[in-house]
């Protein structure tokens, strides 16, 4: 499960507690003062601040001028129990490439649209969460990358108009979901999500070339919505379904 929250505070200050969760946060705008197992800290923006589950934790603005954060809330199973010492001892990345990809994961997880995408962003984050805290990677099996992608492909088109986890993925396969996506990237140049929105876009034109309403088309290729299929379909195809249901043979010049 994840949550996302973004704040603007100006004098609040949160009081000692703890969550049952993971907390990855950045800050826009500001400085934000903390507290961890009696630890002081500041979080700026060009960090990275995370906070392991059922450890005390404080917070308030470190300035005048209060702060603007951002939040992600994980099961506290994504990250093993060994990595909660290390956490409260190392609570702070400062990496501009990590900031940005929490940045758009947490735009993604906004999207209840995205929930493919998010966990493949989540999913190379928290590997580099891990890799920052010492974490051990034993677990991960040593299978040659082609072979995990394809696996990892034959499943996604097995349940191509359904919603299937990465997490439910790697535990079928016996592989990490970091390196699913790093090995199926790798192998076909695009990442799970993108693989999959594309296969529902080609089943899409499929239906709508059947005299499918756009609106059943949708739900039964795996979309939202007909405004999630629309979204997508038009970035695919250059037009809306149904401009492409009404003149499928030639819907907008170049098209091919």
């Amino acid at each position: 499960m994840s949550e996302v929250f973004h704040a603007w505070f100006h004098e609040h200050a949160y009081p000692r507690h703890a969550h049952g969760t993971w907390t990855l946060f950045i800050v826009d705008e500001g400085v934000v003062s903390y507290g961890l197992d009696r630890h002081a800290h500041d979080s700026t923006p060009p960090m990275v601040t995370i906070l392991p589950p059922h450890v005390v934790h404080d917070g308030r603005p470190g300035t005048d001028l209060g702060f603007h954060m951002r939040v992600v809330y994980l099961d506290a199973n994504v990250l093993g129990e060994e990595l909660i010492g290390r956490a409260v001892d190392k609570p702070i990345i400062t990496d501009l490439s990590l900031r940005a990809q929490l940045s758009v994961a947490h735009d993604v997880l906004c999207d209840p649209d995205n929930a493919l995408e998010a966990e493949t962003r989540l999913a190379i984050i928290l590997d580099r969460i891990e890799a920052h805290l010492g974490g051990s990677s034993s677990g991960q099996i040593r299978v040659p990358g082609s072979s995990l992608a394809g696996q990892l492909r034959d499943l996604l088109d097995a349940h191509i108009t359904e919603p299937l986890t990465l997490r439910l993925a790697g535990e079928l396969i016996g592989a990490r979901p970091a390196q699913l996506v790093r090995t199926f990237k790798q192998s076909f140049g695009i990442p799970p999500h993108a693989y999959v929105i594309g296969r529902r876009v080609d089943l899409a034109r499929q239906r709508l070339l059947q005299g499918q309403p756009p609106a059943d088309v949708a739900i039964d290729v795996g979309f939202h919505d007909q405004a999630h299929l629309t979204r997508f379909f038009k970035r695919h195809v250059g037009i809306t379904p149904g401009r492409y249901a009404e003149n499928p043979v030639n819907p907008s010049p170049g098209h091919c």
